[in-house]
């Protein structure tokens, strides 16, 4: 089960909930003022690495997942580098 992040608009309380994927899009009750809060971008994100440490390896899985988007990787944001090709 995902979990996602959540804001309220009434009281600004920041949290997470696990829910669901069928229920992603509903609001959640904030746990501090009990008010519908919304659904957040998270900006999480993770990337299968083979091995431990392997920057050559992470930055081809990157510019793979960012190919044809205009991404970039990380160290470019989309620039043009040697690294993502981008």
């Amino acid at each position: 089960m995902p979990i996602y992040e959540y804001i309220c608009s009434d009281c600004k309380c920041k949290f997470e909930e696990l829910r669901p994927q069928s229920r992603a899009e509903e609001d959640a009750p904030c746990p501090r003022c009990h008010k519908p809060a919304k659904r957040k971008m998270s900006a999480f994100r993770a990337n299968f690495v083979k091995s431990i440490g392997d920057y050559t390896a992470m930055a081809e899985a990157m510019a793979k997942d960012n190919a044809g988007s205009g991404g970039g990787c990380a160290s470019c944001g989309g620039g043009s580098c040697s690294t993502c090709g981008g």
